[in-house]
């Protein structure tokens, strides 16, 4: 089956789609709930099953979650409620809705459909894909194959700890212009290339809707930098590909996906989390 439903949950909002897991592009418009605020895993279950009952569709589910997940357990929770941390997420959201639901890490969903889809469609070799946002969340891919949970964000730059020193946030907490925070970006950028050497780096979160902004004033030695493509849909895309175990094959030449609206269902009784408050809460973009 090649329809499977994507979920992305974000600070603000979670959010699904069914998604056409052969071209990368949704099979219907999406949903959106507001996050429950404090993210607790029983509030989030809670949300997460009414999207798979307001959807309908047979089959696996694919959940991404901002944090470290191995073998379908959550062990960090930077940013979502403490309780997530050795938490068996899959059984939870499995029982929750009654279909067989696969996590992974949210920087590693965009990730995989940007490679596949998007900006990284067709590039062989090493891809890494990073979103700045509250914090910054990364991606790596060689050859179509991702190596999860790289939590690059969290690298230090001598004295600097690069989220806190690179990310969207510290841009507006430290009152940059472009300019100024794409020098700061170019040094983390350059420090990721000495490591890893990328044949492509793809810039997404927050900042890809204004890569005009910023494009020109990145600099790095050797590798490509291009703004991310997939925006919002990515998490909701790559959370289905792994549901589907649809592993990205670049020698493919698909199209990109097609625009989709949101609809936003406003919930009476539950609190959101508002603002640029819970925008906060993830640095992966929402």
């Amino acid at each position: 089956m090649s329809v499977i439903l994507g979920i992305d949950i974000g600070g603000s909002g979670i959010k699904g789609a069914p998604v056409d897991t052969r071209t990368g592009k949704l099979a219907g418009e999406r949903w959106r709930i507001p996050t429950p605020e404090g993210a607790a895993p029983d509030d989030v279950k809670q949300v997460v099953a009414e999207l798979v009952a307001h959807f309908g569709l047979p089959g696996a589910v694919g959940v991404t979650f901002p944090g470290i997940v191995q073998r379908g357990r959550t062990l960090s929770a930077a940013n979502v409620h403490p309780d997530w941390v050795g938490l068996d997420a899959d059984a939870l959201f499995s029982e929750a809705t009654g279909h067989e639901v696969h996590l992974i890490n949210d920087a590693d969903a965009a990730g995989l459909a940007e490679a596949r889809f998007g900006a990284g469609q067709g590039v062989q070799g090493t891809v890494m894909v990073l979103t700045f946002g509250t914090g910054i969340g990364s991606a790596l891919i060689h050859n179509g194959v991702l190596i999860p949970n790289t939590e690059l964000g969290h690298l230090w730059l001598r004295d600097k700890h690069a989220e806190s020193w690179a990310s969207d946030r510290a841009r507006e907490l430290d009152d940059l212009n472009w300019k100024q925070w794409s020098k700061r970006a170019s040094t983390y950028l350059q420090h990721l290339e000495l490591l890893f050497s990328p044949d492509l780096f793809i810039i997404g979160g927050g900042v890809s809707k204004k890569a005009d902004k910023w494009q020109d004033h990145l600099n790095v030695e050797r590798s490509r930098v291009v703004p991310a493509t997939l925006l919002n849909e990515a998490g909701i895309i790559g959370a289905a590909m792994m549901a589907a175990g649809n592993a990205p094959d670049l020698e493919a030449q698909l199209d990109s996906p097609a625009p989709a609206k949101e609809t936003t269902r406003k919930t009476a009784g539950r609190k959101p989390a508002a603002g640029k408050a819970a925008a906060k809460k993830t640095g992966k973009g929402d």
